[in-house]
């Protein structure tokens, strides 16, 4: 069955940068649109970064353009967050989502999965 599962995080300093990973398995990669979530202490779970199938497109928060970059890795089914310039802000558990594209989807598998998360602390 379809799984992801996130490493990387840690503690950094303000200014820093932090590498997030994400592994997929259990389905096609390709088939999946792959997304970075985060959640601090207190607030929702909100959107970091998105990217589709294809690896064509990409999105991102408002806060984090211009210093986040998530990309993908076909060879190793993984998913990457490149973080820079990281702020205290930025402290919270990233969560890796793995979402089916509809033509894809089968009833053996969920639509959606989401790993168990990672936490990054961003502190002087």
């Amino acid at each position: 069955q379809v799984q992801v599962a996130e490493f990387g995080g840690g503690l950094v300093q303000p200014g820093g940068s932090l590498t997030l990973s994400c592994a997929h398995s259990g389905d096609t990669f390709s088939n999946y649109a792959m997304s970075w979530y985060r959640q601090a202490p207190g607030k929702e779970r909100e959107l970091v970064a998105r990217i589709s199938s294809n690896g064509g497109s990409t999105n991102y928060a408002d806060s984090v353009k211009g210093r986040f970059t998530i990309s993908r890795d076909f060879a190793r089914n993984t998913v990457h967050l490149q973080m820079n310039s990281l702020k205290p802000e930025d402290t919270a558990v990233y969560y890796c989502n793995a979402k089916v594209v509809p033509i894809f989807a089968r009833p053996d598998n969920p639509d959606e999965v989401w790993g168990r998360g990672t936490l990054v602390t961003v502190v002087s």
